[in-house]
Protein backbone atom coordinates (compact mmCIF):
# COMPACT_ATOMS: atom_id res chain seq x y z
CA UNK A 1 0.00 0.00 0.00
CA UNK A 2 1.43 3.42 -0.99
CA UNK A 3 1.68 5.98 1.82
CA UNK A 4 1.08 9.73 1.40
CA UNK A 5 4.83 10.35 1.67
CA UNK A 6 5.60 7.81 -1.05
CA UNK A 7 2.89 9.31 -3.26
CA UNK A 8 4.39 12.76 -2.87
CA UNK A 9 7.76 11.41 -4.00
CA UNK A 10 6.32 9.94 -7.23
CA UNK A 11 6.72 11.85 -10.51
CA UNK A 12 3.67 13.95 -11.41
CA UNK A 13 2.78 11.80 -14.43
CA UNK A 14 2.19 8.84 -12.10
CA UNK A 15 -0.04 10.72 -9.67
CA UNK A 16 -2.00 13.16 -11.83
CA UNK A 17 -5.12 11.73 -13.54
CA UNK A 18 -4.72 11.28 -17.28
CA UNK A 19 -7.03 13.39 -19.42
CA UNK A 20 -7.99 12.18 -22.87
CA UNK A 21 -9.90 14.50 -25.18
CA UNK A 22 -13.37 13.20 -25.95
CA UNK A 23 -13.44 11.46 -29.33
CA UNK A 24 -9.64 11.25 -29.63
CA UNK A 25 -9.74 7.46 -29.92
CA UNK A 26 -12.42 7.72 -32.63
CA UNK A 27 -10.28 10.06 -34.72
CA UNK A 28 -7.18 7.92 -34.28
CA UNK A 29 -9.08 4.76 -35.17
CA UNK A 30 -10.48 6.38 -38.29
CA UNK A 31 -7.02 7.49 -39.42
CA UNK A 32 -5.84 3.89 -38.99
CA UNK A 33 -8.78 2.73 -41.09
CA UNK A 34 -7.93 5.23 -43.85
CA UNK A 35 -4.33 4.02 -43.87
CA UNK A 36 -5.51 0.43 -44.29
CA UNK A 37 -7.74 1.58 -47.15
CA UNK A 38 -4.70 3.26 -48.71
CA UNK A 39 -2.85 -0.05 -48.63
CA UNK A 40 -5.78 -1.85 -50.25
CA UNK A 41 -6.02 0.67 -53.09
CA UNK A 42 -2.23 0.60 -53.49
CA UNK A 43 -2.48 -3.15 -54.11
CA UNK A 44 -5.30 -2.64 -56.62
CA UNK A 45 -3.32 0.06 -58.44
CA UNK A 46 -0.28 -2.24 -58.51
CA UNK A 47 -2.39 -5.07 -59.95
CA UNK A 48 -3.72 -2.79 -62.65
CA UNK A 49 -0.19 -1.57 -63.38
CA UNK A 50 0.93 -5.17 -63.95
CA UNK A 51 -2.17 -6.50 -65.73
CA UNK A 52 -3.38 -3.33 -67.48
CA UNK A 53 -1.67 -4.25 -70.74
CA UNK A 54 -2.92 -7.85 -70.92
CA UNK A 55 -5.82 -7.57 -73.34
CA UNK A 56 -5.93 -11.29 -74.36
CA UNK A 57 -6.49 -10.21 -77.99
CA UNK A 58 -9.55 -8.31 -76.78
CA UNK A 59 -10.51 -4.64 -76.61
CA UNK A 60 -8.27 -2.10 -74.89
CA UNK A 61 -8.92 1.27 -73.24
CA UNK A 62 -9.13 3.19 -76.53
CA UNK A 63 -11.82 0.80 -77.75
CA UNK A 64 -13.94 0.90 -74.60
CA UNK A 65 -13.66 4.14 -72.64
CA UNK A 66 -15.62 7.30 -73.32
CA UNK A 67 -13.26 9.94 -71.93
CA UNK A 68 -15.87 12.72 -72.07
CA UNK A 69 -18.30 10.68 -69.95
CA UNK A 70 -15.57 9.83 -67.46
CA UNK A 71 -14.54 13.50 -67.29
CA UNK A 72 -18.16 14.41 -66.51
CA UNK A 73 -18.19 11.78 -63.76
CA UNK A 74 -14.94 13.13 -62.38
CA UNK A 75 -16.53 16.57 -62.27
CA UNK A 76 -19.41 15.18 -60.20
CA UNK A 77 -17.02 13.80 -57.58
CA UNK A 78 -14.83 16.90 -57.49
CA UNK A 79 -17.88 19.12 -57.03
CA UNK A 80 -19.12 16.85 -54.25
CA UNK A 81 -15.89 17.48 -52.33
CA UNK A 82 -16.39 21.23 -52.69
CA UNK A 83 -19.98 21.06 -51.47
CA UNK A 84 -18.90 18.89 -48.53
CA UNK A 85 -16.40 21.61 -47.66
CA UNK A 86 -19.24 24.14 -47.60
CA UNK A 87 -21.21 21.77 -45.37
CA UNK A 88 -18.30 21.58 -42.93
CA UNK A 89 -17.99 25.38 -42.82
CA UNK A 90 -21.71 25.71 -42.13
CA UNK A 91 -21.57 23.03 -39.42
CA UNK A 92 -18.60 24.66 -37.68
CA UNK A 93 -20.55 27.93 -37.68
CA UNK A 94 -23.48 26.15 -36.04
CA UNK A 95 -25.79 26.64 -39.05
CA UNK A 96 -27.81 23.44 -39.13
CA UNK A 97 -30.03 24.25 -42.13
CA UNK A 98 -27.27 25.21 -44.58
CA UNK A 99 -25.16 22.27 -43.40
CA UNK A 100 -27.98 19.84 -44.20
CA UNK A 101 -28.55 21.58 -47.54
CA UNK A 102 -24.94 21.24 -48.61
CA UNK A 103 -24.87 17.62 -47.46
CA UNK A 104 -27.94 16.96 -49.63
CA UNK A 105 -26.17 18.51 -52.64
CA UNK A 106 -23.11 16.37 -51.88
CA UNK A 107 -25.31 13.28 -51.80
CA UNK A 108 -26.87 14.22 -55.15
CA UNK A 109 -23.43 14.51 -56.77
CA UNK A 110 -22.37 11.20 -55.20
CA UNK A 111 -25.45 9.42 -56.52
CA UNK A 112 -24.91 10.97 -59.97
CA UNK A 113 -21.36 9.62 -59.92
CA UNK A 114 -22.62 6.13 -59.05
CA UNK A 115 -25.30 6.26 -61.74
CA UNK A 116 -22.75 7.08 -64.46
CA UNK A 117 -20.40 4.37 -63.20
CA UNK A 118 -23.16 1.76 -63.20
CA UNK A 119 -24.09 2.82 -66.73
CA UNK A 120 -20.47 2.41 -67.81
CA UNK A 121 -20.23 -1.07 -66.27
CA UNK A 122 -23.52 -2.14 -67.88
CA UNK A 123 -22.37 -0.80 -71.25
CA UNK A 124 -19.04 -2.63 -71.07
CA UNK A 125 -20.68 -5.92 -70.09
CA UNK A 126 -23.23 -5.46 -72.90
CA UNK A 127 -20.30 -5.14 -75.32
CA UNK A 128 -18.86 -8.42 -74.04
CA UNK A 129 -16.10 -6.63 -72.12
CA UNK A 130 -16.90 -8.02 -68.69
CA UNK A 131 -14.31 -8.75 -66.00
CA UNK A 132 -13.79 -12.32 -67.26
CA UNK A 133 -12.77 -11.14 -70.77
CA UNK A 134 -9.12 -10.32 -69.98
CA UNK A 135 -6.71 -9.59 -67.16
CA UNK A 136 -6.93 -5.90 -68.08
CA UNK A 137 -10.69 -5.87 -67.60
CA UNK A 138 -10.48 -7.95 -64.41
CA UNK A 139 -8.10 -5.45 -62.83
CA UNK A 140 -10.18 -2.55 -64.16
CA UNK A 141 -13.44 -3.80 -62.66
CA UNK A 142 -11.69 -4.65 -59.38
CA UNK A 143 -10.15 -1.19 -58.99
CA UNK A 144 -13.02 0.97 -60.24
CA UNK A 145 -15.67 -1.28 -58.68
CA UNK A 146 -14.00 -1.15 -55.25
CA UNK A 147 -13.91 2.63 -55.43
CA UNK A 148 -17.58 2.66 -56.44
CA UNK A 149 -18.50 0.48 -53.46
CA UNK A 150 -16.74 2.98 -51.19
CA UNK A 151 -18.75 5.84 -52.70
CA UNK A 152 -21.95 3.82 -52.18
CA UNK A 153 -21.02 3.20 -48.55
CA UNK A 154 -20.16 6.89 -48.13
CA UNK A 155 -23.58 7.85 -49.55
CA UNK A 156 -25.36 5.59 -47.04
CA UNK A 157 -23.23 7.08 -44.26
CA UNK A 158 -24.13 10.54 -45.54
CA UNK A 159 -27.87 9.82 -45.34
CA UNK A 160 -27.45 8.41 -41.81
CA UNK A 161 -25.51 11.48 -40.72
CA UNK A 162 -28.14 13.83 -42.14
CA UNK A 163 -30.82 12.03 -40.10
CA UNK A 164 -28.67 12.28 -36.96
CA UNK A 165 -28.07 16.01 -37.49
CA UNK A 166 -31.75 16.65 -38.14
CA UNK A 167 -32.72 14.84 -34.94
CA UNK A 168 -29.89 15.82 -32.58
CA UNK A 169 -28.38 18.96 -34.07
CA UNK A 170 -24.71 19.88 -34.49
CA UNK A 171 -23.42 18.64 -31.16
CA UNK A 172 -19.82 17.52 -30.59
CA UNK A 173 -20.60 13.89 -31.47
CA UNK A 174 -22.23 14.76 -34.80
CA UNK A 175 -19.46 17.22 -35.66
CA UNK A 176 -16.93 14.48 -35.00
CA UNK A 177 -18.85 12.05 -37.21
CA UNK A 178 -19.10 14.69 -39.92
CA UNK A 179 -15.35 15.32 -39.76
CA UNK A 180 -14.63 11.60 -40.17
CA UNK A 181 -17.01 11.37 -43.14
CA UNK A 182 -15.39 14.47 -44.64
CA UNK A 183 -11.95 12.83 -44.49
CA UNK A 184 -13.39 9.66 -46.04
CA UNK A 185 -15.12 11.56 -48.85
CA UNK A 186 -12.04 13.63 -49.72
CA UNK A 187 -9.95 10.45 -49.59
CA UNK A 188 -12.22 8.88 -52.23
CA UNK A 189 -11.80 12.01 -54.34
CA UNK A 190 -8.01 11.68 -54.22
CA UNK A 191 -8.21 7.97 -55.11
CA UNK A 192 -10.48 8.76 -58.06
CA UNK A 193 -8.03 11.31 -59.43
CA UNK A 194 -5.47 8.49 -59.47
CA UNK A 195 -7.96 6.19 -61.21
CA UNK A 196 -8.88 8.82 -63.79
CA UNK A 197 -5.23 9.56 -64.54
CA UNK A 198 -3.82 6.02 -64.58
CA UNK A 199 -6.75 4.03 -65.94
CA UNK A 200 -8.64 6.37 -68.23
CA UNK A 201 -6.40 9.26 -69.24
CA UNK A 202 -3.12 7.39 -69.79
CA UNK A 203 -5.02 4.47 -71.30
CA UNK A 204 -6.78 6.47 -73.98
CA UNK A 205 -4.38 9.33 -74.79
Amino acid sequence: MTTATETADLPHWQTEPHHHEEGASTTLGFWIYLMSDCLMFAVLFACFGVLGGSYAAGPGPQDLFDLELVALNTGFLLLSSITFGFAMLSAQAGRKGPALGWLAVTLAFGLAFLAVELYEFHHLIHLGAGPQRSAFLSSFFALVGTHGLHVAFGSIWLVTLMVQIRQHGLGPANLRRMTCLSMFWHFLDVIWIGVFTLVYLLGTV
